[in-house]
């Protein structure tokens, strides 16, 4: 479980690392819904499912950086 976890919590700063570049009016919602996505499965013991949660979690944030990176340049 403990590494599992740590791969969690990676994810999770990633990510509000990630919103922190989004719009500024955009910024806490993206935010809201990141802690929401986490703490609806917070008390899963699949570890199954938590392995397919991070990799999700890991193809949205890439999609999600994508996307804020091309803002920039527009």
């Amino acid at each position: 479980g403990f590494l599992l976890r740590a791969r969690v919590l990676k994810l999770y700063r990633q990510a509000l690392r990630a919103a922190r570049k989004a719009p500024h009016d955009s910024r806490a919602e993206l935010k809201q819904v990141i802690k929401q996505e986490m703490e609806s499965n917070r008390d899963c013991k699949d570890r199954q499912k938590i392995r397919f949660l991070i990799s999700e979690g890991t193809e949205r944030l890439k999609g999600l950086t994508e996307m804020l990176g091309m803002q920039g340049h527009c």
